[in-house]
């Protein structure tokens, strides 16, 4: 086992792939000779050579189509989308032609491509780097959408997205890219290394992809997370002294509803936390599959605690999201019921 932090991690998983598989390409803006904006990809070019890892145009569109293209013809390209705030001119590549050529092919070709891409805030970087467009992939059939909270899940979930036959959306929080936090801080306050996450295999591993984590259990309140805010909600449960049994969905397309059902069942009360903005968030599809499968286990109604619905405010970044008084707030609301 290694220490890593994330970027680390996703590092690792990178490297492992690219020796492990002839067929793994990494390619996108600076992620060759510059080893990325956030160094995701560092070394991975001088390793590999410059025909395995290289640099791009800034041309989101052509990066996924030319991934696309190399998909259906037998490679598996890992791109980075240097934000995801950059990935809309891409949408109709992601939409139109990767998640649906398998069925519209008949299973003739398929897309076996990985789009990594840094996602929400943190970093003070306004509308345009923080944005958490997670639940506009959710909505399409054919698209994996999965966002990894720790190392040890960050590189196995990472080598499970590039074997797999079809597309996967890989959001990476890069507010805790360097290192976690208590969820009461905007940086990170202690090393990975003092956290078992940490705890990286230097090999070939997979996580399984639409497979919750609990990472704490509770009995009296379900909480429901991803990505940044599970530390968040750790930070709130401890705060609360409620206990809670606290799942770390890791995976939201396909999603373990298995295990969310399990919980729900058990607690009978669920609060969901994301820093997307609130309408038709991804916290909304999961109220309402709580609501669908676990009605007479219920006992209060579902809250979600979630970003504004407002562009991302660079003045107001730490209002804006979910923090553990908010999400303290939601956890005493639902147990006073």
């Amino acid at each position: 086992m290694a220490q890593m932090n994330m970027i680390q991690a996703l590092n690792s998983a990178m490297d492992v792939m690219l020796d492990r598989d002839p067929d793994v390409l990494v390619f996108g803006e600076d992620v060759g000779y510059f080893g990325g904006v956030f160094r995701a990809t560092e070394g991975l070019q001088k390793k590999h050579g410059l025909k395995r890892c290289f640099d791009t145009p800034i041309g989101e569109g052509g990066i996924i189509a030319v991934a696309i293209g190399m998909g259906a013809y037998g490679l598996r390209p890992c791109v980075e989308i240097q934000f995801a705030d950059y990935i809309y001119p891409a949408f109709d590549q992601l939409v139109s032609e990767a998640a649906r050529l398998r069925y519209r092919s008949a299973g003739d070709f398929w897309a076996p491509l990985t789009v990594r891409t840094p996602y929400g805030g943190g970093i003070f970087g306004g509308q345009t780097h923080s944005q958490s467009p997670e639940a506009l992939f959710t909505h399409v059939a054919g698209l994996t959408t999965v966002i990894p909270s720790n190392p040890y899940d960050a590189k196995g979930l990472l080598i499970a997205a590039i074997e797999n036959d079809d597309p996967v959306i890989f959001l990476e929080p890069k507010r805790i890219y360097n290192g976690p936090f208590d969820g009461h801080h905007d940086r990170p306050v202690s090393p990975w290394s003092k956290h078992p996450e940490s705890e990286v295999p230097e090999g070939y591993y997979t996580v399984e992809l639409g497979k919750a984590a609990q990472v704490r259990e509770g009995k009296d309140v379900t909480v429901l997370a991803y990505g940044t805010m599970v530390h968040v909600a750790k930070a709130a449960v401890d705060d609360s002294k409620i206990d809670a049994d606290i799942l770390d969905l890791r995976t939201l397309l396909p999603l373990d509803i298995g295990a969310i059902v399990k919980s729900v069942q058990k607690t009978g009360r669920c609060v969901i936390v994301h820093e997307a903005t609130r309408t038709s968030g991804f916290g909304a599809e999961l109220a309402a599959l709580v609501q669908e499968h676990c009605f007479y286990h219920l006992e209060a109604p579902i809250e979600r605690v979630t970003g504004w619905d407002t562009p991302y405010p660079h003045a107001f970044e730490w209002d804006y999201f979910p923090g553990p008084k908010r999400i303290g707030d939601a956890l005493r609301k639902v147990m006073e019921v």
